[in-house]
């Protein structure tokens, strides 16, 4: 087992910019470009949070370079796809791994995604403190909700994901968030 730690992720990380990386139980994991759909997917779920969070205020809105130093006893630095950290959780920016776990993150399955890892990786993140962790699906057009109290709701294309407890008012409708087709 490998024992790398931050200082290693970050000497990594400026020799080689153009991989995005985390660091999993002190290995350094080089993530894979993933397809178009997937990463199209992530933008139109990023886009729909910040243009709902930044005009209130109401904390930040990170894509998926955006990197989170987890609470964990490795250490772990992980970058979900999507995630919105409250204001007063970090009330100014840093250039900086955010030494947090986001309120809530999404991961979106690409084509050469397991979704056994996904869920686990969810999982954590709500272990740690991230209030809610969505899987979005895009071959099922489905997203799996994770919340503290261990219960997973599936939302189909008709549906509507709604977070109360972070975002009172917000709506994300499943069926906006898939890569349109063009004729």
């Amino acid at each position: 087992m490998s024992s790398l730690t931050i200082q290693d992720l970050d000497k990594l990380q400026t020799t080689h910019p153009e991989l995005p990386m985390e660091l999993v139980r002190g290995e350094i994991i080089v993530m894979s470009p993933s397809g178009l759909e997937s990463d199209e997917v992530a933008a139109e779920i990023v886009a729909q949070l910040r243009n709902w969070v930044r005009p209130r205020k109401l904390g930040r809105v990170i894509a998926s370079s955006g990197g989170f130093r987890l609470p964990n006893a490795d250490g772990d630095v992980r970058a979900p796809d999507a995630s919105f950290i409250l204001a007063e959780k970090l009330p100014r920016p840093t250039e900086e791994y955010a030494s947090l776990v986001p309120d809530l993150m999404f991961e979106v399955k690409s084509k050469n995604d397991s979704l056994k890892k996904l869920r686990q990786k969810i999982e954590e993140f709500i272990q740690l403190g991230t209030q809610v962790g969505v899987l979005v699906d895009p071959r099922t057009l489905t997203m799996e909700v994770y919340r503290p109290n261990g219960e997973k709701i599936v939302l189909g294309n008709e549906d509507v994901l709604e977070v109360p407890e972070l975002l009172p008012g917000w709506q994300l409708f499943v069926a906006d968030v898939w890569a349109p087709e063009f004729e």
